[in-house]
This record gives structure tokens, sequence and C-alpha cells, in this order.
């Protein structure tokens, strides 16, 4: 049996386990089948909170299809707020992923639902590709900026950014922004997932950095909506490097459970 706990940030769900004393043996084609919707638990992605020397923990990411993940900033918080839970009682934490260090601090914490601020890398390489941004964020984007998303069919044009011919091999998550001024409305399609996830914390980073870059008025914080909820992005700009980058917002306890899996 193999005990899992449901958290969410933003929409943006996940299947946490607790490897710190045994690391569980789930083959690819198992994790697949417990992110499914309909013949499993249902989540975006399964993470594993992994014992670190140098770290409060480590964290472990694989995407919905079952293969291992770059860095997911949603997951992030919701593994910070989970191993809050689980006993490292501490408001601030420094967390191995897989872009690297990561800090994050725990702004509120209020029944189920921790508000947490988590710094993510540095970007130094921004490139312009047939009009349209692409940067990384910890996980590649490809950035769409529109006047209107919310009757726009993400996932047919999403599907296509990524399965195009310059990003098909190694997969590209689109994002379609919609800016008024620092407000941003952002859909995403992500690598790996196959389809728009109601919130994705490295696309609405990517998002804010290139609202900055393409808007006519700079700002040094922005409030994004997502179609699971609201997030903020902050950062500092210097000669097109962009440091100090956080993202903020909320992180859920939704339930736990336990699975038996099939040992064929």
């Amino acid at each position: 049996m193999i005990n899992f706990y449901k958290y969410h940030g933003a929409g943006n769900d996940f299947l946490l386990i607790d490897g710190r004393k045994s690391i569980p043996n789930i083959s690819s084609e198992k994790l697949k089948k417990m992110c499914d919707r309909n013949f499993g638990i249902g989540a975006d992605g399964v993470m594993y909170l992994l014992n670190s020397i140098d770290y409060d923990f480590e964290m472990k990411y694989f995407n919905s299809d079952g293969m291992e993940g770059s860095m997911c900033g949603n997951g992030g918080r919701c593994i910070v707020s989970f191993a809050f839970d689980k006993g490292i009682k501490k408001n601030r934490f420094r967390f191995m992923a897989p872009d690297g260090e990561h800090i994050a601090e725990i702004l509120e914490n209020k029944g189920n639902t921790k508000l947490i601020k988590l710094k993510m890398q540095d970007v130094e390489t921004i490139e312009t590709i047939d009009n349209h941004l692409v940067l990384d964020t910890g996980s590649p984007h490809h950035l769409t900026f529109c006047k209107s998303i919310q009757s726009k069919n993400v996932y047919e044009a999403g599907k296509a950014i990524r399965n195009s011919a310059k990003f098909k091999a190694q997969g590209i998550n689109a994002n379609f922004i919609e800016q008024n001024r620092n407000r941003l409305f952002v859909r995403t399609y992500e690598r790996g997932v196959e389809n728009e996830t109601l919130a994705c914390g490295t696309g609405v980073t990517a998002s804010a950095i290139g609202a900055y870059l393409k808007g006519t008025e700079k700002f040094q914080s922005y409030q994004i909506k997502t179609l699971g909820g609201e997030l903020k992005v902050s950062f500092q700009e210097n000669n097109n490097i962009f440091k100090e980058i956080f993202l903020e917002g909320p992180a859920e306890y939704v339930f736990e459970g336990s699975i038996k899996l099939e040992s064929k």
C-alpha cells in the first residue's frame, strides 16, 4: 500500500508521498495510472518528499505522464506545505528541486491552506522566436500575448506549439497571456500533462517576466489570474537579467488516502 496526500496550488493538483523513511519504487506506468482522473486518483503530478543532508528536504517531481519532470512552481509551494504538515515545523525552508536550490517562506497558515512565497531561479537568457518570447523559469515556456483568452481553445493552440518541429523533441509549455498593466490573465498548456492545467507556477513566472519586457509600463510585481486562482510574481531586473524572483500563492491540503498498486 502507498500512502498519499493530495494538495493543490491554485487548482494545480498533486499527489505527495513521504519518502524519507523508504523511497517507494513506483514505475512510470503506475504513476501515470495514479494521476489518471478516470481510472486513478487524479492529479497533474506526483512528488516525493525526500531526505537531504544539506537542505530541509529534497523534492522529486513526476509529471502525470509518469515521467520525471522539471521544476514545478505550484508543486514547490505544495511540497513546502506538506513538509510542514509532516513534521518539519519551520516557517522558512531551503530545499533542493529538479532545477536546484529554492527558498520558501510560509506567510500565513490558516486551516488547510498556507500562503507561501517561493524563490525561483534567476532568468538570464530570453529568446525571441517568431515574435514570441521563450524562456526557462525552471521549466521551458513559450509566451503568446493575446487581446482576450477567455474563450481561446488553449488545448488545441498549446498542443500545436508543444508539438511543433522546433519544440517537439524536448517539449515546451505554451502560455497565453492577456495583459492589463500589472494584472495578467494566464492560461497554460503543460508538457507532461499534455493538457491545459488550472494554473502553472513556472508559467505565470515566465508570463510576468514577458509582460515586463513587452509592456509599455514596467512593474516589478504582477497580480496574475489563472483558471484556478490568484498568484503573484515579483522580481528585480537589471539589463534584462531577472533576479530575486518570487512566486506567491496558496497551497491547500485536500485529502489523504492509500492505494494498492498491482504487482504486475
